[in-house]
């Protein structure tokens, strides 16, 4: 993290690779080879408070909650409906995905945006009709009909992992 881990330990770790003869090297026989991967980390998704930052939008929260649930990197951030995995879709009402550009617009599921998950589901999986994972805000749908619709609902923030 930081400037430094450019600027000092990519170059540091390069020459190990390569087979540099300083540091410690030379004292344990290193002659190079293997390799490493250098990532950039995204801005931190939670305020210390817990609540989501302001400034993250929806492919970011998207590209957390796929990983968080499924443990693999998100193909596309740009839809409700996430995708799927084992035989279960996941979807996400966030900052208007939707279309609803109010504040919290499109961030509740009903039996409207239900409606339009299912149809992009249908799109995409056709005949799929199994378990669904849907985050919002709130939900207006009653117990009974989630569980008729096969729909696990989680409460953002509440439900969102902070650490996966």
């Amino acid at each position: 993290m930081g400037e430094h881990a450019v600027t000092h330990c990519v170059k540091r770790m390069n020459k190990v690779v390569e087979g540099e003869e300083g540091g410690i090297s030379k004292s344990v026989d290193w002659k190079g080879g293997g390799g490493f991967r250098f990532y950039r980390l995204g801005p931190p998704a939670f305020a210390a408070d817990g609540r989501i930052r302001p400034e993250i939008g929806f492919s970011l929260l998207a590209a957390h909650i796929w990983f968080s649930e499924t443990g693999t990197p998100l193909n596309s951030g740009d839809s409700a409906l996430l995708g799927m995995h084992e035989e279960r879709a996941y979807a996400l009402l966030y900052n208007g995905i939707l279309g609803d550009r109010r504040p919290n617009g499109g961030n509740v599921l009903t039996r409207h945006t239900l409606g339009l998950i299912r149809e992009e589901l249908a799109r995409t999986s056709p005949g799929f009709y199994g378990p669904l994972t849907i985050y919002g805000e709130q939900t207006r749908l009653t117990e009974s009909t989630l569980d008729r619709e096969k729909v696990v609902f989680k409460q953002i923030p509440y439900d969102v992992k902070a650490r996966a």
